[in-house]
């Protein structure tokens, strides 16, 4: 457990563990044999798990464009409003593509399902979708990952890009804040 700004946060994945699974989800994708892969980062969330896989992927043999779009359904709480809005959009033709989606938690599966409907419904020749985490208790979207990081408990996680309100996205692994006492 680590003190930071004064809540305790108990480590769920570790920085080395996370390197070592982003290596094991590019060689997987690299074997799934998409060419003219784009690759589209769902922010904010997602930024450093996306940052890293990439990376790995380009380790193992694969150079995807990358691309980002901002989706929201949460705002500043901690529950989705159930609406997923573009905040901003890819700027990239899609038609034809193959796209590779990331996001950081895959949980009611909204905002991912609208996401890969959006590139479908532009002409994408296929969209997959990688999700650092997976908490399948939440579902409400008929909507399964590719391609899946880690299966996750019912927390409410932060670090490694994912925040409660802006704070935490910088640590280097995942974390579960601690219950107040």
């Amino acid at each position: 457990m680590a003190l930071i700004r004064d809540r305790n946060i108990n480590v769920l994945i570790d920085a080395e563990t996370l390197a070592a699974r982003n290596d094991a989800l590019a060689d997987e994708i690299v074997q799934s044999g998409a060419d003219n892969l784009l690759v589209i980062a769902v922010l904010k969330g997602s930024f450093i798990f996306a940052a890293d896989l990439v990376r790995s992927l380009h380790k193992s043999g694969m150079s995807p464009e990358i691309e980002f779009i901002t989706l929201s359904s949460y705002g500043t709480d901690t529950k989705s409003s159930g609406t997923v809005r573009i905040v901003r959009d890819i700027e990239s033709d899609v038609a034809g593509r193959n796209v590779l989606l990331i996001d950081d938690i895959l949980e009611s599966g909204r905002t991912i399902s609208f996401a890969k409907d959006l590139m479908m419904g532009r002409g994408a020749a296929s969209a997959q979708i990688a999700v650092l985490l997976d908490k399948t208790g939440k579902r409400t979207a008929d909507i399964v990952a590719d391609y899946v990081g880690f299966e996750c408990p019912d927390y409410f996680v932060v670090g490694y890009g994912m925040d409660v309100a802006h704070a935490y996205r910088e640590l280097p692994f995942v974390g579960v804040v601690a219950e107040e006492e």
